[in-house]
Order: structure tokens, then sequence, then C-alpha cells
């Protein structure tokens, strides 16, 4: 299984890696939550239309830097952000908690 860190996260976070279309497009929808939190990669725009819970999600570029942080609640369509070339995904509060925040670099690790 992959993890993720950033300067300000404690300890490595669990990582799923969403790198196929189809992976892509599933995202989070059926879920109840998350551990951790999912990267999907190409990506520069999300949705929440049919998901149970709020998220978080980070935009990031080409080096895995955070473009910009939001949370989304059910039922919401995000705007592509043009510069993104990734996202990363997970449950409402938790990126603030690992220390996710605009101008962090994201350093993946397996997978």
């Amino acid at each position: 299984m992959a993890t993720f860190t950033t300067p300000g996260t404690p300890e490595p976070v669990p990582l799923e890696l969403a790198e196929s279309a189809r992976a892509r497009r599933r995202g989070l929808l059926g879920r109840e939550g998350i551990e951790g939190a999912l990267l999907l990669s190409p990506a520069n725009s999300v949705h929440t239309l049919g998901m149970r819970f709020a998220v978080d999600v980070a935009y990031l570029d080409r080096e895995l830097r955070v473009l910009a942080v939001r949370t989304m609640r059910p039922g919401r369509i995000g705007l592509p952000r043009p510069r993104a070339r990734h996202v990363l995904e997970a449950e409402a509060g938790a990126m603030e908690r690992w220390g996710v925040r605009r101008g962090v670099r994201i350093v993946v690790r397996g997978g």
C-alpha cells in the first residue's frame, strides 16, 4: 500500500491510488468513509454527486505541490483547476490534521 507525507504529517498516511479511468470515475462513491486518502491521477476536478459524506479535496500540480484545498459537501460539482494534474481526496477535516495546505508538497511512497 502506498503512503504520503508532508512536512506537517506526524506519520505516513495510507494512500489509495486511482490511476485507471474506471477507478477515477468511481472515486469514493458508494463508500461510508476512507482510512487515509485517495489520489486521483491524472485529474483536475471532482464532484460529490452520490457521495455519502463530505470530503476535503486538495488540487495538486505536476510536482505534487498543493494548489488549493477545499471541503465539498455531498451533491456538489467542483470547477476544473487549470494547473492541477492530480486530486487528493479524504474525509472532511483530515487535510488540516495532516498539514495539507496551499504550497505544501506531498511526498508519495510505495504503490
